[in-house]
């Protein structure tokens, strides 16, 4: 999907990729920009419009909804990192309320909005969907969740025309990416290649130096052949 002259709502739009995702669209041609943030934001471009949404927060959704009234695509990036030891199950819950029943919870509410449209749903994820970080198993766990909850969306909903797309990038230089010191990709150069990605197209988006070589094989690789296997099991009217 092209998203010259379309309606999009980013979550977690304030800052990271997010941000970078707001600017990203607006230099695309998006029509109209809604910036989902948990605090209050102001931009200079009148393309853009604020909306109030914690993804937490169920109220927060119906009213985020009912102000936005028509939606081409959703982009899920909304998310949290706390850098968690294993044993520490509140960490845990926090990941999974966020970075999975946020993305749920969201994606649920504007599905209405979406089919209309015949839009599409984008989910900002990670490479530790694929395969746990040892270091942030509850940040690892909770995005595997996502990435099987796109999977199962993207098979459903097909026959909606409503498209998913996941984009897993590796490090990104944000303040909430990795503290390691370790190569990180750019939140604009991520945030321009997701949307790329987009128009093509493209089911998995691997937006950076770290991910990109996994995209050649990816298409023809087990999961991707299971996801197909899976998807025969939906019925079409």
């Amino acid at each position: 999907m092209d998203i010259a002259d379309k309606t999009v709502l980013v979550t977690g739009a304030n800052r990271g990729i997010g941000k970078s995702l707001v600017e990203e669209a607006l230099k695309r041609g998006a029509r109209r920009v809604f910036a989902g943030t948990r605090q209050p934001l102001t931009h200079p471009d009148e393309r853009v419009t604020p909306v109030t949404l914690d993804v937490t927060d169920r109220s927060q959704i119906q009213a985020a909804v009912e102000a936005v009234g028509s939606l081409d695509v959703l982009v899920n990036n909304a998310g949290v990192g706390v850098y968690a030891h294993h044993s520490d199950r509140a960490a845990l819950e926090t990941y999974l309320a966020v970075n999975l029943l946020g993305t749920y919870d969201v994606t649920q509410a504007f599905l209405p909005l979406l089919t209309r449209s015949r839009g599409a749903i984008v989910n900002i994820l990670s490479l530790a969907s694929l395969a746990g970080m040892p270091l942030d198993p509850g940040y690892s766990m909770s995005k595997a969740g996502a990435f099987s909850l796109s999977q199962s969306l993207r098979a459903l909903l097909a026959r909606d025309g409503v498209t998913v797309h996941v984009a897993l990038p590796g490090p990104v230089d944000t303040d909430m990416g990795p503290r390691f010191d370790i190569p990180k990709a750019s939140p604009d150069d991520v945030a321009a290649a997701v949307f790329e990605g987009v128009a093509k197209g493209e089911d998995e988006i691997f937006p950076d130096p770290l991910s990109a070589p996994l995209a050649a094989d990816w298409p023809d690789s087990t999961p991707k052949r299971l996801e197909a296997q899976m998807s025969a099991f939906v019925p079409h009217p």
